[in-house]
């Protein structure tokens, strides 16, 4: 492994819900503490309805907080930038996935973060995405928000 691949780390929020709103707002507050640290961020997309639809909803989620951001098809350069299918940023910080599967791209950035939800589909495309992420030498971090009982 060489000292590049020895310092990827990959993050898995797993939430006790199926709820796609809770997703959502968990990325928010993902988001706000990257930014805070002074990292850029890449969300990837399914697709350009769904990338749309989150930059509605982060300009929407709270009144009183801002969390900077774009349309990587816009060309703004904001901390964090959406996009989706070959669109690719020119920076390769911190990788948020909230698409199924993982492309080449998501393996350039040295972080990478997948917010798990209890839908099946989701379920499955996570349990390949830390199978790959760990085949290429990523650090796994598996945060368990489920209550232990």
């Amino acid at each position: 492994m060489t000292t590049a691949e020895s310092n990827k780390r990959s993050d898995f929020y797993v939430l006790p819900t199926e709820d796609p709103d809770a997703r959502r707002r968990f990325l928010c507050k993902v988001l706000e503490k990257v930014v805070a640290l002074g990292h850029r961020i890449y969300i990837r997309t399914d697709d350009e309805t769904q990338a749309r639809q989150l930059d509605e909803w982060l300009w929407d989620y709270q009144p009183e907080a801002f969390l900077p951001h774009s349309l990587l098809a816009a060309g703004l350069n904001s901390p964090i930038e959406i996009g989706y299918g070959d669109s690719k940023p020119d920076h390769r910080e911190v990788f948020v996935n909230l698409a199924l599967e993982i492309d080449e791209l998501a393996l350039e950035f040295n972080r990478t973060i997948e917010i798990v939800v209890q839908q099946t589909e989701i379920l499955e495309a996570t349990r390949a995405n830390y199978r790959r992420y760990q085949g290429q030498g990523y650090e796994i971090h598996m945060n368990d928000m489920r209550r232990k009982g």
